[in-house]
């Protein structure tokens, strides 16, 4: 399943993809144009929804056959009562919502376990330009500029889990990769200084 999902879907999609169990029952948040859903349904018999305000994006996962809700995740998920799912899935839009801590706790309200990816603002690079020029990084996992990006809410892979220590969230599984999506042995020695990209498989508090 891998190897067929590394060739039709985004490499992060096809990562998370083969993280979600076959025959769950799926939320994915900020969905896009449903490729990850698509494919879900059709390779793992998943039933789900996807969220999203983008109305190109949503006529496109209508198009894909994907159920797909207009929804602004700040306005958090009060609409889905608990364990309406048994997975959900968030891909590189931590960063932007407004409440992250708060949506965590939505996602595991809702779904007995969840996948979060994005990006590491603590990786070498974002370092060393804010240590030697004293200016907001710009990276390629991380492309914006300070003042048009749609990020509000950087943070590193060790923020992260903090927060996850925090909450009592159980780490299932992290993935770390580099801009390509490969992961190596020097991320995985020191993934918060080497990695751009984690993938947080998690489970409800203990």
């Amino acid at each position: 399943m891998a190897a067929e999902a590394r060739e039709i879907l985004r490499p992060d999609l096809a990562i998370v993809a083969d993280m979600v169990p076959t025959g769950a029952r799926v939320l994915d948040l900020g969905c896009g144009t449903g490729e990850l859903l698509a494919f879900l349904q059709s390779h793992k018999q998943v039933r789900g929804y996807g969220l999203d305000t983008d109305p190109d994006a949503i006529t496109a996962g209508v198009a894909r056959g994907v159920n797909v809700v207009e929804q602004n995740l700040d306005l958090g998920l009060n609409n889905f009562p608990d364990d309406s799912f048994d997975f959900v899935v968030m891909t590189e839009a931590l960063q932007a919502v407004r409440y992250p801590a708060q949506l965590i706790d939505d996602m595991l309200r809702i779904g007995r376990e969840c996948v979060v990816t994005f990006p590491n603002f603590g990786h070498w690079s974002c370092r060393a330009q804010l240590s030697l020029r004293g200016r907001m990084p710009v990276a390629h996992h991380l492309p914006h500029r300070w003042y048009d990006t749609p990020n509000i809410h950087l943070c590193t892979f060790a923020d992260f889990e903090a927060l996850c220590r925090d909450k009592n969230v159980s780490i299932l599984e992290r993935f770390v990769v580099d801009n390509r999506y490969r992961n190596r042995a020097l991320i995985n020695y020191a993934p918060n200084l080497f990695g751009t990209i984690a993938f947080y498989h998690l489970g409800r508090p203990s």
